[in-house]
């Protein structure tokens, strides 16, 4: 006698059998679970949900619309405040689906924080969304595609805001091109919005305290850095204030 406990079991194991690895059962699909029992009606055919493109956290609406469309890769530097010098730094790549993002850097930006009209010696960063497009430094090129500029021009002599050496600080740089002429090298001095309007911003290796205007990354994360910046990509950083970037 087949008991109606052992007809469910029964009833099941076909289940099973006719719908394969990964194919899904009753339970799984949705359509299925609410066709009426014992009806002939073709259950509506299943959809797919997409998801969202995946943004830039942090970012409003108006920052989002400075990165260039052609743009594959984005450097978002992240200060702590407006008047802050602390930072971070996350290296993200656009996908088919959205940015995704690498590895969180911790970074120094200017001793006085952000601004969005830098002036010569105002001792804050520049707020804003600026190409990566050349790079050097007192060392050899450790393997990036950026067109690298190695000489004694590089040489950082003296002592930071926190009586910290600055040697070595420049051994890699990526200049910012934030009032400079791109595709020359870093030190370039050429300013298109005037000598008062600053300049020589760089990402360069961390000493240990702030910059003058700079944005600095340990030299394992410069090195990173400059070996995933990719020219044909389009590369540009995000930087300035949580608050900012947030408009």
């Amino acid at each position: 006698m087949i008991t109606r406990r052992t007809r469910a079991v029964l009833l099941a194991a076909s289940l099973v059998a006719l719908t394969g690895c990964g194919a899904g059962t009753a339970k799984d699909d949705p359509a299925a679970a609410t066709a009426p029992t014992g009806s002939s009606a073709t259950p509506a055919p299943r959809t797919s949900v997409q998801a969202a493109p995946l943004r830039i956290p942090g970012l409003g609406p108006r920052t989002r619309a400075g990165i260039p469309e052609d743009s594959g890769q984005a450097v978002v530097v992240t200060g702590e405040g407006r008047d802050a010098s602390v930072s971070r730094a996350v290296l993200y790549e656009r996908t088919a689906r959205g940015w995704r993002p690498g590895t969180v850097w911790p970074a120094h930006n200017a001793l006085k924080g952000w601004t969005d009209h830098h002036m010569g010696g105002d001792l804050r960063s520049p707020i804003g969304v600026f190409g990566l497009t050349d790079a050097g430094g007192l060392l050899p090129d450790p393997g990036t595609r950026l067109p690298y500029d190695q000489g004694r021009g590089f040489t950082s002599p003296g002592t930071g805001f926190e009586g910290e050496p600055l040697d070595g600080s420049f051994d890699y740089v990526v200049a910012i091109n934030y009032n400079r002429r791109s595709g020359t090298t870093p030190l370039d001095w050429t300013r298109p919005l005037g000598a008062d309007r600053g300049g020589g911003i760089w990402f360069h290796v961390d000493h240990g305290g702030p910059t003058h205007g700079c944005v600095s990354l340990s030299e394992a994360h410069m090195k990173d850095l400059l070996r995933a910046l990719d020219p044909a990509r389009h590369p540009v950083v995000v930087m300035g204030d949580a608050a900012s970037l947030d408009h």
